[in-house]
């Protein structure tokens, strides 16, 4: 009887150890995949601007959108709506364009967009499509991408948060 009993209490204590190695690795695993990627989105959250380039109603329904999803706060948001303004932007670590407002200025938004920056541009489907030209243009810049649907909008805004980082 005390055989069994020792040897059932070597098998306790063996599967003990490779349950708190196996709590111990998904701690570290955890720290070092998600914890970052939480961190840069609760920073991005908290304290990234965003610069909304658009225009009249097409400002109002973007800023709505982003308001609306209760992530970001007002005071992170800086409105550019004339492009003697760009130079506002100058703060903000993401650009927001409306791409039918901006279209005739988008070189201007991206000589001055930072490498880190992330710029997303928002082109409803329904207004017609980018130009290829200026398709190839947007896709020689870091940190880009193009959404044509409000839905995948607000997506792209927090993964650009999480893959870009906040240095500030």
């Amino acid at each position: 009887m005390t055989n069994i009993t020792n040897t059932l209490t070597i098998i306790g204590l063996i599967e003990t150890i490779i349950l708190v190695i196996g709590i111990i690795w998904g701690i570290v695993l955890w720290g070092r995949g998600i914890f970052p990627a939480l961190l840069r989105l609760g920073n991005g959250l908290a304290k990234r601007k965003i610069a909304i380039f658009a225009k009249g109603d097409n400002l109002v329904s973007l800023t709505n959108l982003l308001l609306d999803s209760k992530l970001f706060r007002r005071k992170n948001i800086v409105e550019i709506t004339k492009k003697e303004d760009i130079g506002r932007a100058e703060c903000a670590t993401m650009y927001l364009v409306f791409w039918h407002d901006w279209a005739d200025d988008i070189t201007k938004i991206l000589n001055k967009k930072p490498d880190e920056c992330a710029l997303i541009v928002y082109a409803p489907y329904e207004k017609g499509r980018i130009p290829d030209d200026q398709m190839r243009n947007l896709d020689g810049k870091r940190h880009t991408a193009v959404t044509n649907f409000r839905g995948r909008l607000l997506n792209d805004i927090v993964t650009a948060m999480i893959t870009t980082s906040y240095e500030k």
